[in-house]
């Protein structure tokens, strides 16, 4: 698709804003935004992440789709109140990355967690009968504990999701393995921390980092843009969203909880406070 006035969106900064749990939801809008972001021929991206992580998939899409995007975009990440797991991620995504001192980022690793209610379901008198071709079909089954060779499983899937996670981190941030593996243990460490490991390049705010992406396409820091790409959403929604406003807390409850029973038993990049 071809769009008009091109030159006005090259003296600009596209934005994209990366918030909350990392899904399918996120990774859509994100990857339409990229595509906007490389057919309207933006220099810059500025890419905002607030975001505990999230599912592994979606996270590595959203990863790949910036990784391809560097080659003809300048990406600069600004990690806002917390980019742990999944949004350390994305992040690697982006050649250059601005952090605040004090943000939430690290809880490098991999969770995976399923839920027993064998002995509630005792006391209630309910019991499943499991007819299954294999023996491993209803690993993580909610009504019995993990067999120790589904634990072996499990672990195995962890530990390869793990090693590539702390590769991905290796080769964005020129660090080896080793170096990686040894921060890389699910802690969590202030931004003001992921300076002194190489994770991030520079502290400072989002005004900041859009400076910087001003400044390496060679446009003015002071005059420059930014264009925020978000999805749009209908005419009716926007309204009902605007008359909510002071329910965003439950809304939010409510997405986390739809978000938890979505990805159970799913590996996540996920930082659980």
């Amino acid at each position: 698709m071809i769009w008009p006035f091109q030159p006005k969106f090259r003296k600009q900064i596209a934005r994209i804003e990366v918030t909350g749990a990392i899904g399918s939801t996120t990774r859509k809008q994100v990857l339409e935004s990229l595509k906007t972001v490389e057919e309207r021929k933006f220099p810059a991206l500025l890419l905002r992440i607030d975001s505990p992580g999230g599912t592994v998939g979606d996270s590595q899409e959203i990863y790949a789709a910036l990784n391809r995007l560097q080659k003809k975009v300048k990406i600069v990440a600004s990690f806002g109140n917390i980019s742990a797991s999944g949004g350390v991620y994305i992040g690697m995504g982006a050649e250059h990355i601005v952090a605040n001192p004090g943000t939430i980022t690290g809880s490098i690793g991999v969770i995976i967690r399923g839920n027993n209610l064998e002995r509630l379901l005792e006391k209630i008198g309910v019991s499943f009968k499991v007819i299954k071709s294999g023996p491993y079909k209803d690993i993580l089954a909610f009504d019995r504990e993990l067999t120790e060779p589904e634990k072996n499983i499990l672990q195995d899937l962890i530990d390869i999701s793990y090693q590539q996670f702390v590769q991905t981190v290796a080769e964005a941030r020129k660090l080896t393995t080793e170096t990686v593996k040894s921060f890389a243990d699910g802690r969590i460490f202030t931004g003001q921390q992921a300076l002194e490991l190489g994770i991030v390049d520079r502290l400072g705010t989002e005004e900041d980092a859009r400076r910087w992406a001003a400044e390496l396409v060679g446009l003015d820091p002071e005059k420059t843009k930014c264009y925020t790409l978000e999805e749009r959403k209908p005419f009716w929604n926007r309204v009902v969203s605007s008359r909510v406003q002071g329910a965003s807390g439950l809304s939010a409850g409510i997405d986390w909880l739809e978000f938890e029973l979505s990805t159970s038993g799913q590996p996540l990049w996920l930082y659980r406070p």
